[in-house]
């Protein structure tokens, strides 16, 4: 799904016109960007949990050359699903 479908699906469940749904699905993800960035866990019950992992720096190899580098230590956001929506998605 596209974030177009999405805004379509939103719009149609809710009866809000496709700019205020679209509006309202961009002010959710730029939410949720904007709270991982200052690092703040998003929990969502019922739906799953937003986060950031560090990674530290580790050992890696430059496949063109075969020299040994360092990977820089980088951070991820992590999406964990909660009980109800692995339910949902398995008993479809």
């Amino acid at each position: 799904m596209t974030k177009v479908e999405l805004v379509s699906a939103v719009a149609e469940r809710t009866g809000l016109s496709k700019k205020d749904s679209e509006k309202a699905v961009s002010a959710v993800f730029a939410a949720i960007t904007d709270g991982l960035k200052q690092g703040e866990k998003f929990s969502l019950v019922g739906f799953g949990t937003f986060e950031v992992k560090e990674r530290g720096p580790r050992p890696g190899v430059n496949p063109r050359t075969k020299e040994a580098i360092t990977i820089p230590a980088s951070k991820s956001p992590v999406f964990k699903a909660g009980k109800p929506l692995k339910d949902a998605v398995n008993n479809k």
